[in-house]
């Protein structure tokens, strides 16, 4: 396949009233017959956003925004709905804005690459969307959350001396009773080496004392 498709670098630049740096990114194979709405969408999935309901639009250099038509835009003129325009009027070289969340205001700096890609080439496929295809930088939370009740004021939960998870790899189940150990335990089943007889992942019943595995054949 030849090389059609934009190679767009996005830097996440700031958000939450913070700056951040390093700078985390990806960097996103994109058809110029793709949608703006469908690069908003590739950018919020490969940056964690999990609460979708917020605005969200793209700013280009001309003074063009791209996003949800509102009448009650503040400058709806300037407004263009992003499901209609498509990423072929992008330039190589280019570099335009996206905005989520205006009040959290997540802001980022999007860079069309100076070169086009092939999908199948960078991807492996020819997706009907945006894909991601590298990336850096740890991804924050979009509201800034560290762990499930964080109220932002509250001292972190202490970290418990056994992390009490179901016995569903190697190294887990440990500080558990035996009996819950034991239970739908995964294991990796050894099996003789020799002809008619394979390595393989079995869910196997424990006898008392210890976890079960049978050879396969």
């Amino acid at each position: 396949m030849a090389r059609t498709w934009l190679s767009i670098r996005v830097d996440l630049i700031a958000g939450h009233g913070e700056e951040l740096w390093p700078r985390p990114g990806r960097l996103f194979a994109a058809a110029r017959s793709h949608t703006f709405a469908q690069l908003a969408t590739a950018i919020d999935d490969a940056f964690a956003r999990w609460d979708r309901s917020h605005l969200h639009e793209f700013t280009r250099a001309d003074g063009y925004r791209l996003g949800i038509p509102s009448g009650e835009d503040w400058d709806p003129d300037h407004l263009l709905d992003y499901e209609r325009v498509t990423l072929g009027r992008l330039s190589l070289g280019e570099q335009f804005a996206y905005v989520f969340d205006f009040g959290d205001n997540w802001q980022h700096l999007c860079t069309v690459r100076p070169r086009r890609i092939d999908p199948l080439q960078t991807l492996g496929i020819v997706p009907d969307h945006p894909l991601p295809y590298f990336g850096w930088g740890d991804i924050p939370d979009q509201y800034r959350r560290r762990w499930d009740s964080d109220d932002g004021e509250s001292p972190p939960p202490r970290k418990p001396k056994h992390p009490h998870l179901p016995p569903l790899l190697r190294d887990w189940g440990e500080g558990l009773p035996s009996s819950l150990r034991r239970r739908s335990a995964r294991q990796r089943v050894p099996c003789p080496m020799r002809k008619g007889l394979r390595h393989e992942w079995r869910r196997t019943s424990a006898p008392r004392g210890g976890l079960g595995a049978r050879t396969v054949r």
